[in-house]
């Protein structure tokens, strides 16, 4: 037990790091003839690998880490930033509150979040959550994952199951007991879990109920892709190239971010990179397909009212590169 305690404790603050907004400062304005400025939607961690393999590469890009997580809308409207990461279902709120944001690549070709069980026998399938005490994040979106991993599980939800709010606090609350499971990233979370020894099971939500579709967005406002695509389309490819890279050759990737970002723990990064696997290819294409299933799942599972208009919200000719 205080083999575990000391990991998680370390884990913690390096999941902390890499995936709660941090107090990164709020970007300056963007300026005519200055580098392209990116937001990031979090602290930097390996879903940002391919954004530094291609600064490493001489990317004309000024990279920002957010003050919170929820700023990337505000700045891009703002014109303060050029373009920003963004979870995909943040995009489809933000469109839905009145803001015109569009998607002009994806970094993480599937999505990211599960619900994590902390007693892997206890907790076989789905069905096994009938009941149990589900810890979640508050985020819009972990209703929707809870549900369709339930529904998943097929006939009647039986009894369902309690919700607590934890916040960002899975780690402690799957180790310590105080849920049975909890809504999370499998790529962060997940990975802290796993490397500090505790016995988790994983319903990865594309696995269990929800359509396949990519987590993490390129985003920029149709207001600058329309004054400046070419200038857009430039970022876009040399992410795309850097992301190539990152499926090419990892290592040199995972160092090419260390050496960017001072203070980074090099064996959390690599772990969450490794987990990552398949999930960056192919590098900023975004599947028009996969794009309606997901626009039916938001409105099916209460994401948002209306479903999200595809062609408006999505630009696939520049996130392809067919344009």
């Amino acid at each position: 037990m205080n083999r575990i305690a000391a990991s998680l404790a370390a884990l913690l603050l390096a999941v902390l790091l890499g995936a709660c907004g941090g107090s990164g400062a709020e970007p300056d304005a963007p300026s005519n003839g200055a580098s392209p400025t990116l937001v990031l939607d979090f602290q930097p961690n390996a879903v940002h690998a391919g954004i530094y393999a291609a600064l490493a590469d001489g990317a004309d890009l000024d990279v920002k880490v957010p003050g919170a997580s929820t700023d990337a809308p505000k700045l891009l409207q703002a014109g303060r930033a050029d373009l920003a990461v963004m979870d995909i279902q943040d995009l489809a709120i933000a469109r839905e509150r009145g803001a015109d944001l569009v998607a002009v690549g994806a970094l993480v070709q599937r999505p990211l979040a599960a619900v994590i069980a902390g007693d892997r026998a206890a907790t076989r399938t789905p069905a096994d959550l009938r009941g149990a005490t589900v810890g979640v994040t508050g985020l819009p979106s972990d209703d929707a994952v809870l549900a369709a991993v339930l529904d998943s599980a097929g006939g009647d939800r039986g009894d369902p199951p309690e919700t607590v709010t934890i916040g960002f606090d899975a780690i402690s609350a799957l180790s310590a007991g105080r849920v049975d499971a909890a809504t999370a990233f499998w790529n962060v979370e997940g990975v802290a879990l796993r490397e500090a020894g505790v016995p988790t099971r994983e319903f990865r939500v594309d696995d269990y109920g929800a359509p396949k579709f990519p987590e993490l967005v390129l985003v920029t406002t149709r207001e600058r892709l329309d004054a400046d695509r070419e200038r857009i389309a430039s970022v876009v490819g040399e992410l795309r190239d850097g992301y190539q890279r990152v499926i090419d050759d990892p290592e040199a990737a995972l160092a090419d971010e260390l050496d960017a970002v001072p203070g980074l723990d090099e064996e959390t990064l690599a772990a969450q990179l490794d987990a990552l696997g398949g999930a960056f290819e192919p590098p900023l294409a975004i599947d028009r397909r996969e794009i309606e299933r997901w626009a039916d799942y938001v409105v099916d599972y209460g994401i948002v009212e209306q479903r999200p208009d595809v062609d408006a919200a999505f630009d696939f000719d520049l996130a392809n590169g067919t344009s």
